[in-house]
């Protein structure tokens, strides 16, 4: 074993090559260094996106919603009674929703309309944390008032004081003919998550909700559940407690296609980055092929020292492997690095030149996010190791082969 160990180190670092076969050799593992620290960060990166986009979305998305099969909530206090009973239920909320088009003096922009009891929404999301202008209170203390999303607000072009007609689903029948009906509100407050919901989401209180939607109850309760990984233990017992007519929908239901087109994205990143290492790691083919080729001669006398095929195989095998090992090795602690400090460098580049990475106004964030999982590191690491070794099986076998007297006499 010592011999063994001494001959794939002097192979590997010691051995004298000539100039191109030196040359392949350190782009074999230079390619693996890159391709394995690239697959950590940018795993590491979208795993950081992922983390963004799934906190800011449920900063106002429920982690449940309990909502009726048909119709609405009549008596929703002693339905919400009822569920704040249940095992890790935290809280429960009311609300009524509808979309409608808002209409300012530039331009129309659809939305998504929902009423809420202003007090009982603190405890089912971080609407109040999020307020960037007005006041969120004006809500409840004045009746027909309105709080949009930045980026809904930026669009329809008003500011809280201003003014807005809201076009609901319904419609009026006059002597006239029949009509959509329309409401004034008054925009007073303006809000922020730094998502799609920016673009798209408004709230009145749930007593405008109901003169605006002039429909009776409520549509559905919204259940904080302690936390978002929470709702695969709670959901299935509340869903028993829940009685006939009523179902829960979980934040998995409502924006599990969001998330999943995130894991795809993550999975097919990883798929192409993962197609570098296979070439770092197939160079190892060439390099030992090479090797295989200017140590014939070695090869024929340690197989006359009595060195047999299996072992002359496992020699190149580890020498392949030691090769393409240092170059995982290298690559993973770069990946980490970076991962760890590549928030800090964007920062960096955008000082030095003065350029703008990440948008806000386009990406919603101002910042490179990267959130390093040690299963993506042991993960890439593995696979790399699994196609070095099976880019050294080929040169390794044909090095067992080699006979020590054709070499020999040929020499």
């Amino acid at each position: 074993m010592s011999f063994s160990r001494d001959m794939v180190i002097r192979y590997t670092f010691r051995g004298r090559r000539r100039g191109f076969s030196r040359v392949v050799a350190r782009a074999s593992m230079l390619g693996m260094v890159l391709g394995v620290a690239s697959l950590i960060t940018v795993l590491s990166v979208m795993n950081g996106f992922a983390g963004e986009l799934r906190t800011r979305i449920l900063s106002l998305v429920p982690h449940a919603r309990v909502v009726p099969t048909e119709g609405s909530i009549q008596s929703w206090q002693t339905v919400a009674e009822d569920i704040e009973q249940s095992p890790g239920v935290q809280s429960v909320a009311p609300y009524m929703e509808d979309t409608v088009l808002l209409q300012s003096r530039y331009r129309r922009q659809g939305s998504r309309i929902t009423g809420i009891d202003l007090e009982r929404q603190r405890t089912v999301s971080e609407l109040h944390q999020r307020v960037i202008a007005g006041d969120l209170g004006q809500l409840a203390a004045q009746p027909f008032t309105l709080a949009l999303g930045s980026s809904l607000a930026r669009q329809l072009g008003v500011v809280p004081g201003d003014s807005l007609e809201v076009v609901l689903p319904t419609l009026s029948v006059t002597p006239l003919g029949v009509f959509p009906r329309t409401r004034e509100l008054l925009v007073v407050a303006e809000f922020e998550v730094g998502s799609s919901l920016d673009a798209l989401q408004s709230y009145v209180s749930l007593d405008t909700a109901r003169r605006l939607f002039a429909r009776p109850g409520v549509d559905g309760l919204q259940l904080d559940l302690g936390s978002p990984d929470a709702v695969s233990g709670a959901v299935p017992s509340l869903r028993q407690r829940l009685a006939a007519g009523m179902e829960i929908i979980d934040w998995r239901d409502s924006q599990g296609s969001l998330f999943a087109a995130v894991r795809m994205e993550k999975i097919m990143v990883g798929v192409l980055l993962l197609a570098v290492i296979a070439v770092a790691a197939f160079n190892i083919v060439s390099t030992l092929t090479m090797s295989v080729t200017e140590k014939s001669r070695d090869i024929a006398v340690l197989r006359v020292m009595g060195v047999t095929a299996g072992g002359i195989m496992l020699l190149f095998m580890g020498h392949g492997l030691l090769l393409g090992a240092v170059g995982i090795f290298v690559g993973a602690v770069l990946g980490v690095l970076l991962s760890l400090g590549i928030a800090d460098l964007a920062a960096w580049i955008e000082r030095v030149t003065g350029a703008q990475l990440f948008d806000p106004a386009v990406y919603y964030i101002g910042r490179l996010p990267s959130d390093l999982f040690w299963t993506d590191v042991l993960a890439t690491t593995l696979l790399a190791l699994l196609l070095s070794t099976l880019a050294t099986l080929y040169p390794a076998w044909r090095a067992s082969r080699i006979a020590p007297a054709e070499v020999l006499d040929n020499g």
